[in-house]
């Protein structure tokens, strides 16, 4: 069995350039929203400056996320403490729920009870410019990013097997953020063109409505992962190949994997050897495997081989019985 799981430098670091510039776009678009909203009372404005300043602080839970992850395997976690990014992930998924979504439905049911005076909305439409501006810069790196480890499959399908929370959630809160912008950009027209303000409640409702489904969907997936997901079957395959490959395996029972990490597998292997190997040389065909999958696949920082159906050797003393 191979040493504890270490994390890839390159991959996080990859993840937190998406992780930062949506970080710093969101606090700045936080801090225009809420002076817009003051200025012009639009209740939309108000729950968009929420809604930035929820996603700030769910990058910065992932970041620490991503920072404990880090934390080297101990006696307590043997497998080291990967999956704590997937704790933070879900947590964030909640807090899209109760705070990114409670709040605007909440504020924009309330402005619809009692609405609020119209004032000029062109600070509005002056801040909702430039946060579609920061907004489409954040989503397109995270899109960049994401396209990387796609590798051709569809976007849905990517995101199901994507292990590495951090991409896919920037994507959906930048995505949800986009669509936000746009729905407050209507409700501001609307309430101005049609003289009445509860418009503006209701796109604030739908704004809410857009994260509640978000949220959702984040929670789901991280869910998931924080069970315990297996590998990607092409890399299943790939281990089972390798091993059926050698003329002392007589056939592969199993591969389970589970990722302990984004970029970290442990793979439990049931294998039916040659009756006839002795106790040394099936040990020694045991190392041999497992140097050939790490080296084939750096991915896998746990491998755990079985032997099955071991009979006493034909020839030559002891073979696998009690192995």
């Amino acid at each position: 069995m191979s040493g504890p799981p270490a994390s890839s430098g390159a991959t996080h670091i990859k993840a937190n350039i998406v992780l930062y510039g949506a970080l710093a776009a969101n606090l700045g678009i936080a801090v225009a929203k809420f002076v817009a909203a003051s200025i012009s009372g639009s209740s939309s404005m108000l729950t968009e400056g929420v809604h930035s300043l929820v996603d700030s602080g769910n990058q910065v839970l992932l970041l620490y996320g991503q920072h404990r992850a880090k934390t080297p395997a101990d006696a307590a976690h043997p497998f080291g403490y990967g999956r704590e990014l997937y704790f933070w992930a879900f947590v964030v998924a909640i807090l899209i729920f109760a705070v990114g979504a409670g709040v605007p439905i909440y504020e924009g049911w309330a402005h619809i009870q009692a609405p609020e005076p119209l004032h000029d909305p062109a600070i509005n439409y002056i801040v909702l410019a430039i946060a579609f501006a920061l907004e489409g810069g954040s989503w397109t790196t995270a899109v960049k990013e994401f396209n990387g480890k796609r590798r051709g499959v569809g976007w849905w399908r990517a995101i199901r097997r994507s292990k590495d929370p951090a991409a896919f959630t920037v994507l959906f809160e930048d995505s949800a953020a986009l669509l936000g912008l746009g729905v407050a950009a209507a409700g501001v027209w609307a309430s101005h063109a049609y003289g009445d303000p509860r418009i503006d409640g209701v796109a604030s409702i739908g704004i809410g409505l857009i994260l509640a489904l978000v949220a959702v969907l984040l929670a789901r997936e991280a869910k998931g992962l924080l069970i315990g997901e297996s590998a990607d079957p092409a890399l299943i395959a790939q281990i089972r190949s390798m091993i059926e490959g050698r003329v002392e395996i007589t056939a592969v029972n199993h591969v389970r994997t589970i990722h302990t990490a984004p970029d970290a597998v442990f793979v439990a292997i049931s294998a039916d050897f040659d009756d006839r190997l002795l106790m040394g040389e099936a040990e020694a065909l045991i190392e041999d495997m497992e140097a050939a999958l790490k080296a084939e696949f750096p991915q896998l920082t746990s491998i755990y081989v079985r032997p099955e159906k071991a009979r006493d050797a034909v020839q030559g003393g002891k073979g696998l019985k009690g192995a």
